[in-house]
């Protein structure tokens, strides 16, 4: 009961935060237009878009081959494409359950399949923590050296919590919380890694920060840019998307993320510029991965 309450508020608070701001700078909004390059620009950030999801199907591959187990790269990148569109259902676990059902149907172990899909998002969120205080460690060149303590001791901690041995609980953790979610059978299964994922954390830097790419590029479609803000971008987009990812009853991060974004960077750029921007980047990126989903079923069907 709580857990309801709690996702209705937080649905709640950013919906009357998104129509707030909205309202308040509709007239600035409308007046904001898209030329024929600022088209191109979209495009291309689609594209980039699209490139992110496939990069992390392939990482997804690095996950289940780091757990002994033999995948076709191929195969697995075209399942984490068409379930990706998944997470907008309610609940935001369908597309991890149709991943762990595919690895089974391919041989792969129940173990395995469960816990490749647990360490994703794990990752994917201490990437977004990496960028984010090496952002902040850019941007505030001229800071005390206490905050630059604390800067680099955030990014240690970090990196010493994906270590195994205190990855592993929280992993059993979670698989008990999705697996309620998603009504499915709980079993024993032995859910534990055994090597520091380097690889892995490298390959999700590397998704973030296509993602930040496409949002950057989506912005300047409708704003000019210079290089110096670009840290402060992909740092305040790493942590829009972490809370995206991570705050309850928000399937995709659905508004958490527009929010957020908007609520970090109204102060850098014209408010109705960056409430365009993540309007924008919200409908591309759904057409991203609609594309990607409908690009990998064409694919298989006619090619395999």
């Amino acid at each position: 009961m709580i857990k309801k309450i709690l996702r209705w508020l937080i649905l709640g608070g950013t919906l009357f935060f998104l129509a707030t701001a909205l309202k308040n700078n509709w007239q600035e909004i409308s007046a904001i237009h898209i030329d024929a390059a600022g088209w191109a620009i979209i495009a291309i950030a689609t594209g980039v878009t699209l490139l992110a999801h496939t990069w992390a199907g392939w990482i997804w591959t690095w996950i289940l081959k780091d757990l002994n187990q033999s995948v076709q790269s191929s195969s697995f990148i075209y399942v984490y494409l068409k379930t990706n569109i998944a997470k907008y259902l309610p609940g935001n676990v369908w597309h991890y359950y149709g991943r762990i059902m595919a690895a089974k149907n391919a041989n792969i172990s129940t173990s395995a399949a469960t816990l490749s899909v647990l360490l994703e998002p794990l990752l994917m969120a201490a990437a977004a923590l990496i960028i984010v205080l090496l952002g902040s460690f850019v941007v505030t060149v001229n800071t005390r050296l206490a905050v630059r303590v604390v800067q680099i001791i955030g990014l240690v901690v970090v990196l010493c919590a994906i270590h195994p041995r205190f990855l592993n609980p929280l992993i059993r953790f979670l698989h008990r919380l999705k697996t309620r979610k998603s009504n499915t059978a709980t079993s024993d299964v032995n859910l534990a890694m055994k090597n520091y994922p380097l690889q892995p954390l490298l390959g999700e830097l590397g998704f973030l920060g296509l993602r930040g790419t496409g949002f950057i590029l989506t912005l300047y479609a409708l704003e000019p840019l210079n290089w110096s803000q670009v840290p402060v971008l992909l740092g305040a987009f790493s942590f829009a998307w972490l809370l995206g990812l991570v705050v309850p009853g928000a399937p995709g991060g659905l508004g958490v993320f527009e929010t957020t974004a908007i609520a970090l960077l109204q102060n850098n750029f014209p408010t109705a510029v960056v409430i365009s921007a993540a309007g924008v980047y919200r409908l591309m990126s759904i057409l991203a991965e609609t594309g990607g989903a409908a690009l990998a079923s064409l694919d298989e069907r006619f090619f395999d």
